[in-house]
């Protein structure tokens, strides 16, 4: 092995609340832990002004803040944070090979890959704006609806997700519009059917976002026009949802691991285990689910813990082996 080559016995790929979680279980098992946070040190948390379902926060917290916590609580217990990100993998043979940067080789005892998911967004220059601001603009009904309580928001999108997204809106807020780009419906029959017989939900057609309108700081109302007239018109909101779909970070490991059709790695049901021994993932880029800063955590844990006892029955074979 040259020396230009580091040995690590448990690398985390990526940070967010299941890269930081599975460090600080790691850690605290004595697996000194590597963590290299990726392209977004925190994950998509880093976007969120204020998380108040997260268990332990009873005046909530911003998701900077929470993040830079448990950040702070994985090196308490010794775990090694570095910035930089994976860039090529192979994990073709018994020695797990990562490059960082495109530069520097690590072989790993084990990986926990917690890249994460990053929402897709229509790409406007202002709704971008306002997702920036933490202004109006989100992409998880579950995790901002609450802001919105009694008052008029719009949502994108027609699959199963964006229905379910604005049924969940329609039980806090006053109206939901939501903007459909066809003539119908992605999202299964049921799924269009409760939305459509939701009093507070308004179903456009045909329609899409022109323009995110604000105040300069937060949301306003949204500009929309119809694709088959071209007639514009504008919506009176304070909140504006994105559910067109998220895409998880898993592009370098598909040679090596099994995902789904949509790329979400598959785990071995109730573990954290992927098809490669060894080689675990948490959070986001196998949950396409629930997607949520708790059971991203909870995974966290569960990567760990089967990231020890894999090393742990590894060892002892070896020292069985050694005995005879």
């Amino acid at each position: 092995m040259s020396d230009t080559i580091e040995r690590v016995k448990c690398l985390i790929i990526g940070s967010g609340p299941a890269g930081y979680t599975a460090a600080i279980y790691a850690a605290r098992a004595n697996m000194s832990p590597v963590l290299y946070q990726g392209t977004q040190p925190g994950g998509q948390l880093t976007t969120t002004n204020e998380v108040e379902n997260f268990p332990g926060y009873p005046q909530g917290i911003t998701g900077p803040e929470m993040m830079m916590e448990l950040q702070a609580q994985a090196q308490r217990f010794e775990a090694d944070i570095r910035d930089g990100w994976i860039t090529k993998v192979d994990f073709s043979g018994d020695v797990h090979k990562v490059w960082v940067n495109d530069e520097k080789e690590i072989h790993c005892d084990t990986v926990i890959i917690s890249t994460g998911a990053s929402a897709k967004y229509l790409g406007l220059e202002s709704e971008q704006k306002y997702l920036k601001l933490g202004g109006g603009v989100s992409a998880c009904a579950v995790c901002d609806g609450f802001f919105y309580r009694n008052q008029e928001v719009v949502i994108v999108g027609a699959g199963d997700s964006a229905c379910e997204e604005a049924h969940y809106l329609s039980k806090l807020c006053k109206k939901v519009t939501m903007l459909v780009r066809r003539d119908e419906f992605r999202a299964s029959k049921i799924m269009a059917e409760r939305v459509a017989n939701t009093e507070n939900i308004e179903i456009l057609f045909n329609t899409e976002t022109d323009e995110v309108i604000g105040d300069g700081q937060v949301v306003t109302a949204v500009r929309v026009y119809n694709n088959k007239t071209n007639e514009k018109h504008e919506i009176p909101a304070t909140g504006f949802f994105v559910a067109i779909g998220h895409k998880p970070n898993t592009d370098i490991f598909k040679d090596y691991l099994d995902l789904d059709e949509t790329g979400y790695i598959i785990n071995k049901p109730g573990t954290a285990k992927t098809n490669v021994p060894g080689v675990f993932v948490s959070g986001d880029a196998a949950d396409h689910v629930y997607r949520q800063a708790i059971t991203a955590a909870g995974t966290g844990c569960m990567a760990a813990l089967d990231a020890e006892r894999y090393l742990a029955a590894k060892e002892a074979t070896v020292e069985a082996s050694a005995a005879v």
